[in-house]
């Protein structure tokens, strides 16, 4: 006798495509807590200590989230996670390019800072740096995000190339990079210049996580930038003279440009071209020992 065969033996089995990722994304999330000890975290190691590494509850403090959805994470439940809390477990946990990468393709989310690559920066505005040298140019969009440099400006403030590429934003560095900071001459003047400069950006790209995820970065990190973000202030795009003190070179005075690339105010260089002679030596000097 021939047995008909039901609807749910018949039936495909869902795709188990999303739980693999979820486990996968759990193992990961342990094996980079573990490897980091609480002293590179800047955590007392305290005593009974059995867990290798960081515990979960620190991993939630120094990423800003709930233990409780953390532990949910580790044990690749089914919940969603925004781009905002993707970027926070990356820098708790340290993690490199590759490592960020990976940690948002397992989420099943697309990088929105410069850590991921960047189209509009093509081969030909690269090649543009390089010809400019030694002036300092740099490619940023309407966040402050360093998008591409030329070797003087990656010598200019700080080491850029010893930043992490998530940290690649000149909102941040002013605001929590110590040698940025140091190498401004008029520092309070441009934290809030660059504050009301944001803010008057910001109108064109409310509710996107890139700037929300910068947003509650600064307003964490930073006294500063909380109290001059709340003045709402704004202010468009200038060109000025400005002062910095590289640690390498001394005194520099520079005309800053601004070179939009494209119809609407987004993607733009930024060139500081040496408004004297004494400065003009300098920065080809900076531009030598760039180039070591």
């Amino acid at each position: 006798m021939t047995t008909m065969a039901t609807d749910h033996e018949t039936a495909p089995q869902p795709a188990r495509g999303s739980e693999i990722r979820r486990h996968e994304l759990a193992a990961f999330l342990r094996s980079r807590r573990e490897r980091i000890s609480p002293e590179q975290a800047g955590l007392p190691r305290g005593a009974r200590r059995r867990t290798p590494g960081l515990r979960r509850e620190e991993v939630a403090q120094l990423s800003s989230v709930g233990v409780t959805w953390y532990t949910w994470l580790e044990q690749a439940r089914d919940i969603q996670v925004s781009v905002q809390v993707l970027d926070a477990l990356a820098r708790a946990l340290m993690l490199d390019a590759s490592e960020r990468a990976h940690l948002f393709q397992l989420a099943g989310a697309t990088d929105p800072t410069p850590a991921a690559s960047c189209p509009s920066v093509t081969p030909a505005l690269r090649e543009l740096l390089r010809r400019l040298e030694p002036v300092p140019a740099c490619i940023q969009n309407s966040r402050y995000d360093i998008l591409a440099y030329n070797r003087t400006y990656g010598r200019l403030f700080c080491d850029l190339d010893a930043l992490p590429a998530e940290d690649l934003n000149c909102m941040l560095l002013v605001y929590t990079n110590k040698e940025w900071q140091e190498s401004i001459v008029h520092l309070e003047e441009t934290q809030r210049l660059m504050a009301a400069r944001l803010r008057a950006s910001l109108a064109g790209h409310l509710g996107e996580p890139a700037w929300k995820m910068l947003l509650k970065r600064l307003d964490a990190a930073s006294p500063e930038f909380r109290e001059n973000w709340r003045r709402y202030e704004v202010v468009g795009s200038r060109s000025k003279t400005k002062e910095f003190r590289n640690a390498q070179v001394g005194h520099l005075r520079v005309e800053h440009t601004d070179l939009w690339l494209g119809p609407d105010p987004g993607a733009r260089m930024v060139t500081y071209t040496p408004a004297d002679e004494e400065s003009r030596e300098r920065l080809e000097k900076l531009h030598e020992m760039a180039r070591r």
